[in-house]
C-alpha cells in the first residue's frame, strides 16, 4: 500500500493506493497555518489514522508546495511560509519511523497524471498548474525529475518570454523579481488584466471583483472585455509553453489547478505556440488533468512506484 500526503496551506489530504493505482482510502484535515510543529503533528496523525483504518502499514510520500534544499536540507520556496528552514526531511522520517519521500507539489501532480492520468504512456510530460500560483513538474519514464537545485519545472518565475509594449518589466512577484510567468498567468493576474482593461476604458467596477471563472464564462457569451482579457492570457500562455517546448520537448502537457477549467484553452493555445516552437511541426500535445484536485496526493503516493 501507498500513503500518499498533499500538505497544503489550507487543508492537509491523505490517501492510500493499491498498486493499480484503485483508492482505499482518502481523508482531509485543516492545515494548522503558522505552526510547524502542529504541521508535523497533524501529518504523522493522518498518516497513523489512514493506516489505523485500512489496517496495513504503507511507504509514505508527501508533496510539499516548495522543496527540500540540497545543500541545507531545510524547506525552500515555500508560499507555506512557516515551513521555510524547517528540517521537515529529518523530522518526518524519524516521527513515522520509515523513510519518506518528498517532491514539489507541482512535481506530484505531473506524476500522477503520468503515470495512469492525461498522459499515461507519455515518455516526457510537463504538469502546469494554474491557479492562485503557477507551478511545474517534469515527469520522464514516469520518474519527477528534480534537478541540481530542486527546482526543475519551476517556469513560474521565469521571465514571461518576448514581452509585448506594457508587459516589461511587468508586474512584482512574491519572489522579489518581477514580469514573472505567475504575475500573468496566475488567476490573480487575469482577475488584476481584466480589472485594468475596465479602467483603461472607463467602465465602472462593481464592489465584488470578477473571480477568473466570472472572466471565462463571460467572454464565452460574448463581453468584448472579457474575451480579449482571455484572448491575452491563451497568447501568453502560448509564448510561456513554447519555451518550455524548446527546452524539454515534451510529448504532453497537462494543465491543473483552478483556471484548467477554461475549456477554451485546449484548443486556443496550441494554435498560437508555433511562432515560439524552434520546430516546423509541433506534436506535443495540451490537455486537462484527468485527475483534477487529487493528482497531487496520488502523485505523491506514486513518488514510490
Amino acid at each position: 500500500m501507498r500513503i500518499g500526503i498533499d500538505l497544503g496551506g489550507t487543508k492537509i489530504e491523505g490517501i492510500a493506493i493499491d498498486d493499480d493505482g484503485g483508492v482505499r482510502l482518502r481523508r482531509r484535515v485543516p492545515s494548522p497555518r503558522d505552526s510547524y510543529a502542529d504541521t508535523l503533528t497533524a501529518v504523522v496523525d493522518l498518516v497513523r489514522d489512514i493506516e489505523h483504518e485500512v489496517g496495513a502499514r504503507g511507504t509514505v510520500g508527501v508533496g510539499i508546495p516548495g522543496a527540500i534544499s540540497s545543500a541545507t536540507g531545510l524547506v525552500k520556496n515555500a508560499n507555506s511560509t512557516w515551513l521555510i528552514g524547517r528540517p521537515l526531511g529529518d523530522d518526518l522520517p524519524r516521527r513515522l519511523d520509515r523513510p519518506v519521500r518528498f517532491a514539489n507539489d507541482a512535481n506530484c501532480f505531473a506524476l500522477s497524471e503520468a503515470v495512469d492520468g492525461a498522459a499515461a504512456g507519455a515518455d516526457v510530460v510537463f504538469g502546469v498548474i494554474v491557479g492562485t500560483g503557477t507551478g511545474g513538474g517534469i515527469v520522464v519514464n514516469r520518474r519527477v525529475v528534480e534537478g541540481a537545485n530542486a527546482i526543475a519545472g519551476e517556469w513560474g518565475h521565469n521571465p514571461l518570454p518576448a514581452p509585448r509594449d506594457g508587459e516589461w518589466p511587468g508586474p512584482p512577484c512574491y519572489c522579489g523579481r518581477t514580469g514573472c510567468i505567475e504575475t500573468f498567468l496566475s488567476g490573480p493576474a487575469l482577475q488584476r488584466d481584466y480589472a485594468e482593461e475596465l479602467r483603461r476604458r472607463a467602465v465602472p467596477e462593481t464592489h465584488e471583483r470578477k473571480t477568473a471563472r466570472d472572466i471565462a464564462t463571460y467572454a464565452h457569451a460574448g463581453e468584448p472585455i472579457a474575451s480579449a482579457a482571455l484572448a491575452r492570457y491563451e497568447e501568453r500562455m502560448a509564448r510561456a509553453l513554447g519555451s518550455v517546448i524548446n527546452v524539454v520537448d515534451p510529448q504532453v502537457i497537462v494543465l491543473g489547478g483552478g483556471l484548467s477549467n477554461i475549456d477554451r484553452l485546449y484548443e486556443s493555445v496550441p494554435k498560437l505556440w508555433a511562432p515560439y516552437v524552434f520546430s516546423d511541426t509541433v506534436t506535443t500535445r495540451l490537455v486537462r488533468a484527468a485527475h483534477g484536485d487529487s493528482s497531487g496526493v496520488r502523485g505523491a503516493a506514486w513518488l514510490w512506484d
